[in-house]
């Protein structure tokens, strides 16, 4: 039996990370600190170590230097967070085997440990046998991707169309949808079926970048390049050489940004801040965005060169309402990840749930399915999810919803009116025939009608869920 040692601070965490992994047939050990796991590593052998790269008395890089001097045969995986994605890289040169980022998902982290032992140690006795993890493979990769599940809907369908018809190429990708859609998981999954596959693919949100950090972020510097440059940082390009870069909300860069942007696609190179030395890169572009890029191009927002060279090839993300059946069949999806992360056995979902899953117009798309799933699997006493264990907001919506047509036609809006004089309705109808009465102005356009009505989108999509509007 291959012994594990998990090294985190994160009691919770390393006690789920334990269990599970002991259910699928591994020895595991905790310990909560970095010495605490040196400790035991000293007195007993272990085949692999997970390590959080935070700890509370040392860090990743410290504990990788000591393991690999020490016990050279044993393995090293290092769990970070978002943040510390440019050391997790840097740690992969030093001898790690590799790194899992935050959330922790259990089928990512039982192919990356199954991945070590595949290989033994022929990749992580010597750092300079590393190198040979990175050479692309002929043969298609099966790695973990949580959210895509390729599903039944002629949307889906579609989408794996796409999806298999550009990874295999280095054309640059444009992802549109709404907000939640799985974006990024599209992204990655274009990656693990590229020639790129066992290179980095590198995630950086565009939409939280400053204008004062994004260079340093995209670019890298040295230390001493400009105030507060306390030590020499990678950027993310450089961190993806040789693999995917995918970048998210693209279009909140700012215009001077896109125009570095633009001559590092160009040129094909990269200068960190502070330094004179251009290095080559070799990197694929995947960007997504919930916005109309064309539209920013005419308000001036947008670069038009940028927005060609990245518009190699587009894919849409359909919304999580127009999959239709395969929403259940992404809901059973999550419930098995959520059943391995929390350690539930929660077998399906009551068909009340279902009634509501289908019905639900689902404004957070795929991510919102996910967090519910994953919230009523932690709360269900039994083997069967119930209504109860759902958001109000899903468990009332039950009843197929009425067509707009429908409504129009009846030219009156379905509210409760027994009591004619009630305050309480009347200021419902009129709210209700205010919405309803601007809808129809748009053409029943949300984004418009929303401005108009000086509320934001999830508001109205609420409003209109009250009265069973859709569209």
């Amino acid at each position: 039996m291959k012994k594990i040692l998990i090294i985190d601070d994160e009691v919770n965490v390393a006690l789920l990370l334990s269990k599970f992994l002991t259910r699928n047939g591994f020895d595991v050990t905790t310990a909560a600190t970095g010495s605490g796991g040196l400790e035991l590593l000293k007195n007993g052998a272990y085949d692999l170590v997970l390590c959080d790269f935070r700890l509370e008395d040392t860090d990743g890089r410290e504990m990788l230097k000591s393991i690999k001097i020490q016990y050279p045969k044993t393995g090293v995986i290092i769990i970070t967070g978002y943040s510390d994605i440019k050391m997790a890289v840097e740690l992969i040169k030093m001898g790690a085997y590799d790194y899992i980022t935050k959330p922790l998902y259990p089928d990512e982290i039982l192919n990356t440990i199954n991945k070590a032992f595949e290989t033994h140690h022929a990749l992580v006795d010597e750092p300079e046998n590393v190198a040979s993890v990175s050479k692309p493979s002929s043969k298609k990769p099966q790695l973990p991707n949580s959210e895509f599940v390729v599903g039944t809907s002629k949307a889906a369908k579609e989408l794996a169309r796409q999806i298999e018809l550009v990874a295999p190429t280095n054309y640059s990708v444009i992802i549109l949808g709404e907000s939640g859609t799985g974006k990024e998981s599209a992204a990655k999954n274009i990656h693990l079926h590229s020639q790129r596959a066992n290179m980095p693919f590198i995630a950086m949100d565009c939409g939280s970048l400053t204008k004062e950090l994004a260079a340093s972020e995209f670019f890298g510097h040295e230390k001493g390049s400009f105030t507060g440059a306390l030590y020499t940082k990678i950027g993310h390009f450089e961190m993806a050489n040789g693999g995917t870069l995918f970048l998210d909300e693209v279009g909140n860069l700012s215009y001077d940004i896109q125009a570095a942007l633009l001559r590092t696609v160009q040129e094909r190179k990269v200068k960190r801040i502070g330094s004179t030395k251009e290095i080559d890169l070799d990197v694929r572009i995947i960007i997504a965005t919930n916005e109309n890029l064309q539209d920013g191009i005419s308000k001036g927002r947008f670069r038009e060169d940028l927005y060609h060279r990245f518009n190699e090839f587009t894919i849409y993300m359909p919304a999580l309402r127009e999959l239709g059946s395969d929403i259940m069949l992404l809901a059973n999806h999550f419930l098995q990840i959520a059943n391995a992360e929390l350690g539930r056995n929660v077998t399906t979902f009551s068909p009340e749930v279902e009634e509501c899953f289908v019905n639900y117009r689902w404004p957070g798309n795929i991510r919102e399915l996910k967090n519910v799933v994953r919230r009523a699997t932690l709360i269900t006493e039994g083997d069967v999810i119930p209504l109860k264990a759902l958001p109000l907001e899903i468990s009332n919506f039950r009843s197929s919803p009425v067509q707009v047509s429908e409504i129009i036609a009846e030219h009156e809006i379905p509210v409760a009116k027994e009591n004619r004089h009630d305050l309480k309705n009347a200021a419902q109808e009129a709210e209700y025939d205010t919405i309803l009465k601007v809808l129809r102005e748009v053409n029943f356009n949300k984004t418009k009608a929303a401005e108009i009505l000086n509320i934001d989108r999830k508001t109205l999509y609420n409003k209109m869920k009250a009265i069973n509007l859709s569209k």
